[in-house]
């Protein structure tokens, strides 16, 4: 099956490549892989505090990655598969592309303006042809309706 790895956010950007990832899942007869990036969290003297602010972090996550698969399936029927990871985000999708020769595609929202955003920036950067699938980037601009006509 063809899967397509997208990372989600709280960014509109995000919306807009589960939407193209999901478009594109329905008619290839694929999948969905939503992925959600915790930041490494940095040194809290205090071990309670630090144990606080990684749960906090972790429950944010899981909900976007809830509400974001709830959409999903409401637009399109399909049930994908949630990963939430810590760490630095093109080595855990590195890992995760290498794990899964299932997955087809790595689909990366842009910002509508200013700076794509730093995914972006790395994969469609010095790291644009080390990867052994495609990166598709969905630009934050598109209308809803042009999401559902190019994918």
């Amino acid at each position: 099956m063809r899967i397509y790895l997208v990372v989600v956010d709280d960014t509109p950007e995000a919306e807009i490549a589960l939407r193209f990832a999901a478009r594109r899942a329905v008619k290839t007869n694929g999948g969905v892989e939503i992925l959600t990036l915790l930041p490494p969290q940095e040194f809290i003297a205090f071990g309670g505090v630090q144990a606080t602010i990684e749960e906090e972090a972790r429950h944010h996550a899981e909900a976007l990655v809830q509400g974001a698969a709830g959409t999903l399936f409401e637009e399109s029927g399909l049930r994908p598969s949630i990963t939430v990871r810590e760490g630095e985000g093109p080595r855990i999708i590195r890992e995760m592309i290498a794990g899964n020769p299932e997955i087809a595609a790595l689909v990366l929202g842009a910002a509508a303006s200013g700076a794509p955003g730093a995914l972006v920036t790395h994969f469609s950067g010095t790291d644009a042809g080390a990867l052994p699938v495609p990166v598709m980037i969905i630009p934050g601009s598109l209308s809803l309706e042009a999401i559902d006509r190019l994918s």
